[in-house]
């Protein structure tokens, strides 16, 4: 699948760098592929900062650190709206939801991320920040 530029705006929005679409994304539309170098386990336990190493199997890891991967800007979301789809040992991110022009690609970082990278200082997805504006007085 050949990688669409047109696609995407990268810019600042709740979670720091995020992907934008440049414009309307269809459901069922593929979106970017996840790239880097993979690691064997070996490797990646040596790496130092495992911000942007992205888990294909057992045996293989992506470390997507590298400015060429557009797809390390796609932030966490509680409730997103792209899917990550492994297959061939490739990462490749799909909406599932139709995305409107100008709207953040998201997808859930799963479990285990969550809870040692996010949950201690809080997500700031944009539903945890709808509930917690409607928690505040």
């Amino acid at each position: 699948m050949k990688e669409d530029k047109e696609k995407y705006i990268l810019k600042r929005g709740l979670s720091g760098l995020g992907l934008f679409a440049a414009r309307r994304i269809k459901k069922g539309e593929f979106v970017i592929e996840y790239i880097g170098k993979k690691l064997t386990p070996e490797e990646f336990d040596k790496s130092p900062d495992k911000k942007y190493f992205f888990e294909i199997d057992d045996y293989w890891t992506v470390d997507g650190s590298g400015r060429d991967n557009t797809a390390r800007y796609i932030n966490h979301a509680c409730r997103p709206n792209c899917e990550v789809r492994i297959y061939a040992k490739r990462i490749r991110i799909w909406a599932i939801k139709n995305i409107k022009e100008g709207e953040e690609f998201t997808y859930d970082y799963g479990k285990e991320y969550f809870n040692e990278y996010i949950k201690p200082k809080g997500c700031r997805c944009k539903s945890c920040m709808k509930k917690k504006a409607k928690a505040s007085p």
